[in-house]
């Protein structure tokens, strides 16, 4: 459907990179978690951006920092510091295990910094043979040539000629693979707290624990990909806080900008000290302008009352898609934490996920898959509650529709 100007789906084909196959619907506007499309078409968001709009839509904290800052200065570039990115690092460190914080402006970037920092610290501390990365089958971290070598997806890095080297891929919580290949000449392991685009995987305790004390052993660093887990998509502000696990790098994105593209890595002082001055950048990393819009999500979501009533949202989630399941049995469990949800489907409906993506957004209400047999929902993490029922509703109308 053309509207002013002819914006509609079809201009896409016309002027895009043909990398993406967005739907049919073009959302105009957005307010919480309700979005509106050109047709003035209502939907519930259940999606949140992939896990990006942790605050909804237009949430009055962040347009009230954005327009602020937005009076104020936008960019400077890292020959000087400026007062939102100072702010919001030392709010990051106060938050987590960290004392020194770097900005990106995606969750790929602030992985590839994570990995360039890693392979630095062996390089300086044991010699340029200490290399060896070690990630995991089904993982994801970033688009970048590095970071989706070491995302455990074959199919995103397949078709572009030689890879970085010395990288090794393990299937997720199998303790006694990961045993045997972690060595001396291991540099890193990096890994999610929580798979996300592998299928929504929670790793056992045994397992996460395990993979701690044996990069101790072996003087390896331990690198958490947060960029979906983190700014208390799971309940904790960092997923790790729930584990019991401290890592030595972690990367956060996503959320951390609320819809603003910012990213982060996190690290220790000593760890840190490897990235001299000129090794490593970026030109629009720390931002006044994306870290005045970030400063502002953090304040919100660290609160120990939003914290916890992700917790409470999870059980509507969980209770709701039962309820469902009752009805319509095509899921064989719900994984996941917090509000990063995965409903898996059963063997008849294996395959189907997208299917299931496309009747929901039919039906009014918007969610995700994490391959092709999981439905992911990563809403707003102050969804209110009547919109939670309501998106059920309309997502138990899609399932109908299709059986």
């Amino acid at each position: 459907m053309a509207t002013q100007n002819n914006v509609d789906r079809a201009l896409f084909d016309e002027v895009m990179v043909p990398c993406y196959s967005p739907m049919e619907v073009i959302p105009v506007k957005g307010k919480g978690s309700r979005v509106w499309d050109q047709a003035e078409k209502e939907y519930v968001d259940f999606a949140g951006g992939i896990a990006v709009s942790c605050l909804g839509h237009c949430h009055p904290a962040m347009v009230a920092a954005l327009t602020d800052q937005a009076q104020k200065i936008w960019h400077l570039s890292n020959v000087m510091t400026n007062e939102p990115a100072l702010r919001l690092a030392k709010k990051l460190t106060e938050l987590s295990f960290a004392e020194k914080v770097f900005f990106a402006n995606s969750g790929a970037e602030a992985n590839e910094a994570a990995l360039k920092l890693a392979r630095r610290w062996a390089v300086d501390n044991y010699g340029p043979e200490k290399s060896e990365i070690i990630a995991f089958q089904q993982g994801f971290h970033g688009r970048t040539f590095f970071t989706v070598t070491v995302g455990g997806q074959s199919s995103y890095s397949d078709g572009f000629g030689p890879k970085p080297s010395d990288v090794v891929h393990l299937p997720y919580n199998d303790l006694a693979a990961f045993k045997a290949q972690i060595s001396d000449r291991t540099c890193a392991v990096m890994m999610e707290p929580l798979q996300g685009e592998g299928g929504i995987i929670s790793p056992t305790p045994e397992f996460i624990q395990a993979v701690r004390t044996l990069c101790d052993e072996h003087n390896a660093l331990l690198i958490f990909d947060e960029v979906q887990t983190g700014n208390g998509r799971t309940g904790d502000f960092y997923a790790y806080q729930g584990t019991g696990v401290t890592p030595d790098i972690l990367s956060t994105a996503k959320s951390l900008g609320g819809g603003f593209p910012i990213g982060a890595m996190l690290t220790t002082t000593a760890i840190a000290s490897h990235f001299k001055v000129g090794v490593h950048g970026s030109t629009y990393g720390g931002n006044p302008l994306a870290c005045a819009v970030a400063e502002s999500v953090v304040n919100v979501i660290s609160q120990p009352q939003i914290l916890a009533g992700v917790k409470e949202k999870e059980q509507l989630f969980r209770d709701g898609l039962e309820r469902i399941n009752a009805k319509y049995p095509i899921f064989s469990e719900i994984r996941g934490k917090g509000l990063l949800l995965g409903a898996v489907l059963t063997e008849e409906w294996h395959g189907r996920a997208r299917d299931i993506l496309q009747a929901a957004g039919k039906a009014g209400v918007l969610v995700l898959v994490a391959g092709p047999n999981v439905v992911r929902f990563t809403p707003s993490l102050v969804i209110e509650d009547v919109d939670i029922q309501e998106g059920l509703l309309r997502l138990e109308k899609a399932i109908a529709s299709l059986t």
